[in-house]
């Protein structure tokens, strides 16, 4: 910093216009266009905001849920968070923090496949150009990242790790008794000396019991099967999303109203061999790790939904053999939180999907069944749990036998039951649930009452309160907590229950039949999976001529010239070499979206130089932990949020790292709207009515791109009908001799027209306005409108702030020394803007910012001691316009390594009162006396005032009257 004498001096030069220290990069008009432009140049070649691996500072890791690179790049909606984020790490660096703000790109992804089906152009280059128009958009907007960390999911020195962390899924199994996964080969050893009777493992249902000998007698194909039910990652025939048009499977969570979420394509259920992950094996630690981290209850709420724990009772019915039967005789396990009333199941239902279904059906059903099916499997499991109005289903014809009565029990199939939800049946008992009861009413199957003095007459009775039992032989009288308990205990006397925990988290779906996704690094060798070495890694993405399945129906990289594995060469060679010897098929599905953005917050820790030969070195990991504070939307709760959880306690169980959480810390923003525009068609005519003509009449609302419409919702009509030619003949009715628009707030998406590019808005307004009004539309987490003519207020605050600094002559701050109100206003500021910053109120701090200049104007500040660390406060939000003042005041430093202000109490402390002097009622003038001053004293004081002398002309007050801290009044 300059000292006092030098700042004097150049002040006085500057004042003249003869002192070339401010002759060069320096600017008396606030030229925010020149200004962000050479302070981002200046970042980026400084590398200002670089983090360090060994740093004697406090860590803290800020990170943004990364985007993925779409070809339309960013709207005005997309940088809410990451202002948000950048605001705090820039915060966070002024309090002294080493700060790791890194960025990336999910660059993975389906539109990048989708363009290159259309148009045959390799996705890595549309994802390329999409990455230059992104980085071009952040680095405008001024944001503090740390890009030497960048990261992009489509890179093969990334995907490399992604590989490597499926193969350590495949090579581990999880031990119940232990709580945590385990080395694949602890199982096998378990295995050659005892079999698996002892095994307490998370495995598929259907794993038989056998003992050492029989293992070690085991073929190695047998073997490689019997492993595949117990790893994290698995091979297994499940039911699953299939979207035709888009010729892959989908997540529950990429599935909207029944349709891909891309393109809005139909989804039907189907069957498929396909990779899946047991993360229901990390179900219970999944919900118990939601009480340590520091996420909002909605968000948890979600996973503990999404995860859906259920404590209640494994029950078999046995299905009773017909002549049609086969000789093998079936059991229907069911689980039930309800197993008190079991007294009141009167027919059973199966998912449409459920493997028994077929089998126990009788010829008379077959055709309503399958029927049914086909029917069935064009609605998603979403669908199908949304909907509660339709009631559909149909009679297998089939029946089984209550465990106690021994009663036929009508078995049925129905759409609310869902396959990959519990065991995929239900007991249905009506008179204690409300869509069973609803499914019975429809047709007309018996609904016996359990409650006693209950009426089921007009619905169910779900409750478990306030209520006994009856008409359930040994279950009479009690209540549900007893009834529970006896009825557990009277199955498991009868072999045909127990007493059991469930989870509605199912094992995710990991294949996908896409090219532009991460290979899975396997072969396959007579038919049973292979991993390849690490060592070989990674596995890059062959070349393709088209990027559709192929026409036998295989994924695209079905069609790779290119795709075998020579064990021989360790490498990938020609098709035609397969010879199942040496040289095997590869896998031919691709990883999901979810993949390389489960783990890529490790690889930020990592500097760029020392990544080869590990995902992120042990110091690293060891130094950073996990991510201190990540913001991003609460749509990816169920899918990202949750995997990354998983792969992180995989991880940490096999050793890699050292955190059970990926995030301490989440916040979720909300939305910025956008403000959509609307022409009104009517129907019979096809004539086009402004909005203030379309009373009474039918008319199509059909959106217009917002750049047609002014400030005054007035069209553009020529301009909208060379933009849609179908309308270019349409005859526009206008009032009062223009066409007016509809408006309405709806998402801000370039489907609905009403997007606004932040590049018109940098451009016009600057990056500081951009992120100040981000920040000031509202709290956080909300969702809000954009209305660019609200910009205006926030850059007129910046022209504002700059003239409190900068006037036509130059640089106008002295070092004179604060006036009390100037230290009131900035100590005053200070406490606001760090109460708001912690709390991530960021809005109210922009308030604070705009009361504390206009107050300083009115004072005529010109106090350094003041100046100085009121720009500190504001860099976080408005860096580019505080590190150009920053520099103007003589600092050579970037703003960014300056301290945070500190806030002292004393200055807020008033220390004297202005009191009103009044006569008679009336208040002729103030006079300023200390605050500790008595009654007495006041009263003296105010007597001596030549004021107040001159005021009572020689008279003698009657009395006066004095409240210490308010007024003084003289009566008389």
């Amino acid at each position: 910093m300059l000292n006092n004498t030098t700042f004097s001096f150049l002040l006085c030069c500057n004042r003249f216009k003869f002192a070339p220290y401010f002759k060069e990069n320096r600017t008396m008009k606030y030229d925010f266009n020149q200004i962000e432009k050479k302070w981002q140049d200046h970042w980026a070649k400084n590398e200002t905001f670089k983090a360090v691996n060994n740093s004697d500072k406090p860590k803290y890791f800020v990170l943004d849920m990364f985007p993925y690179p779409s070809g339309a790049g960013l709207h005005v909606g997309h940088p809410l968070g990451y202002i948000a984020s950048d605001i705090y790490a820039r915060y966070k660096r002024h309090k002294g923090f080493n700060v790791l703000h890194p960025q990336g790109y999910d660059s993975f992804g389906l539109p990048a496949e989708q363009y290159a089906i259309q148009t045959g152009q390799h996705p890595r280059i549309t994802t390329e150009a999409n990455i230059k128009t992104y980085r071009r958009q952040l680095d405008q907007i001024g944001f503090s990242f740390d890009w030497s960390r960048e990261v992009r999911t489509s890179n093969p020195e990334y995907y490399k790790w992604t590989q490597w962390i499926f193969i350590q899924l495949f090579e581990s199994w999880y031990n119940n008794d232990s709580n945590k996964a385990e080395a694949i080969n602890t199982l096998v050893s378990e295995f050659e000396s005892k079999g698996n009777a002892s095994v307490n493992a998370a495995c598929d249902d259907d794993v038989e019991i056998f003992t050492a000998d029989e293992w070690n007698n085991y073929s190695s194909e047998q073997q490689q099967e019997i492993l595949l039910k117990y790893r994290l990652t698995y091979l297994a025939e499940t039911e699953v999303n299939w979207c035709p048009d888009l010729g892959t499977v989908l997540a529950n969570d990429e599935i909207v109203n029944g349709v891909s979420e891309r393109g809005g394509h139909p989804v039907v259920r189907k069957k498929m061999t396909q990779w899946s992950m047991r993360i229901s094996a990390y179900a219970e630690r999944l919900l118990q790790g939601l009480d340590t981290i520091d996420w909002t209850d909605a968000l948890k709420d979600i996973q503990k939904n999404w995860i859906g724990k259920s404590v209640g009772a494994q029950v078999e019915f046995n299905v009773i053999p017909t002549e049609h039967s086969d000789k093998e005789p079936h059991t229907i396990s069911v689980f039930t939180t309800r197993p008190d009333t079991i007294f009141g199941v009167s027919f059973m239902t199966l998912a449409p999907e459920h493997e028994l279904v077929s089998q126990i059906t009788t010829p008379k059903q077959k055709a309503e069944v399958e029927a049914y099916i086909v029917k069935t499997a064009k609605r998603s499991e979403r669908d199908r749990m949304a909907d509660v109005k339709t009631i559909s289903g149909a009679f297998t014809g089939a029946y089984a036998e209550h465990p106690f009565s021994k009663e036929p029990i009508p078995i049925w199939i129905g759409d609310y039951v869902l396959a990959s939800y519990g065991t995929g049946a239900v007991m249905s008992v009506p008179c204690g649930d409300q869509r069973d009861y609803d499914f019975a009413k429809h047709f007309k199957i018996p609904i016996p009452n359990i409650f006693e003095g209950v009426d089921i007459s007009e619905g169910a009775y779900a409750s478990k309160d306030n209520v006994k039992i009856t008409n359930s032989d040994f279950l009479d009288g009690m209540n549900y907590k007893k009834a529970t308990k006896r009825a557990i205990y009277e199955l498991e006397q009868l072999g045909q229950g127990e007493g059991k925990t469930n989870y509605r988290l199912r094992d995710a779906v990991f294949s996908r039949q896409r090219y532009w996704g991460e290979p899975f690094p396997v072969y396959y060798l007579n038919g049973m999976p292979q991993m390849i070495a690490v060592e070989h890694l990674p596995i890059r993405l062959p070349e393709v001529e088209k990027y559709l399945p192929t026409e036998e129906g295989e994924p695209p990289l079905g069609r790779a010239d290119v795709w075998a594995w020579d064990t021989a060469t360790n490498s990938v060679v020609s098709n035609d070499k397969i010879d199942n010897k040496t040289v095997h098929p590869l896998e031919l599905n691709t990883m999901p979206g979810w993949a390389g953005s489960s783990w890529y917050f490790f690889r930020y820790m990592e500097e760029a130089a020392n990544r080869d030969g590990v995902f992120a070195s042990e110091d690293a990991l060891n130094y950073w932990e996990n991510v201190d504070l990540y913001i991003g939307g609460s749509e990816h709760a169920t899918g990202h949020l949750l995997y990354s959880r998983f792969w992180v306690k995989l991880l940490k169980d096999r050793g890699f790292v050292n955190v059970e959480e990926p995030f301490k810390k989440l916040i979720n923003q909300g939305m910025i709207l956008g403000t959509s525009a609307f022409v009104y068609r009517d129907e019979k005519s096809g004539e086009f009515y402004s909005k203030g003509l379309i009373a009474d009449r039918k008319v199509q609302s059909i959106h217009a791109d917002v750049s047609f419409v002014n400030a005054s919702d007035e069209l553009d009509v020529e301009a909208f009908k060379n933009w849609r030619p179908e309308f270019k003949d349409a005859e526009f009715i206008l009032e009062d001799g223009i066409y007016k628009v509809g408006r309405d707030v709806e998402k801000m998406s370039k489907s609905k027209y009403n997007v606004v590019n932040p590049d018109d808005i940098v451009s016009d307004y600057g990056a500081d306005s951009l992120r100040l009004y981000e920040m000031f539309l509202g709290p956080l987490e909300q969702y809000k409108p954009w209305n660019t003519a609200g910009i205006t207020g926030v850059h007129n605050f910046l022209k504002k702030l700059w003239k409190l600094y900068v006037d036509d002559n130059g640089l106008k701050v002295t070092d004179a020394e604060p006036a009390k109100d100037n230290l009131k206003t900035l100590h005053k500021t200070i406490k606001k803007v760090e109460e708001d910053i912690e709390n991530f109120s960021f809005n109210t701090s922009v308030s604070t910012f705009m009361i504390a200049v206009n107050e300083l104007t009115a004072q005529k500040c010109r106090s350094q001691k003041i100046l100085d660390p009121l720009l500190v406060l504001i860099s976080p939000y408005a860096p580019h316009i505080a590190e150009e003042l920053w520099s103007q005041l003589g600092y050579s430093d970037s703003i960014s390594t300056a301290t945070f202000p500190k806030f002292e109490e004393k200055f807020l402390v008033e220390s004297s009162k202005e009191y009103p002097i009044s006569f008679n009622g009336k208040m002729r003038f103030t006079m300023e006396l200390p605050l500790d001053l008595s009654k007495d004293d006041i009263e003296a004081a105010v007597m001596a005032h030549e004021k107040t002398i001159a005021q009572l002309d020689g008279r003698t007050p009657k009395k006066v009257i004095v409240v210490p801290g308010k007024i003084v009044n003289i009566v008389g």
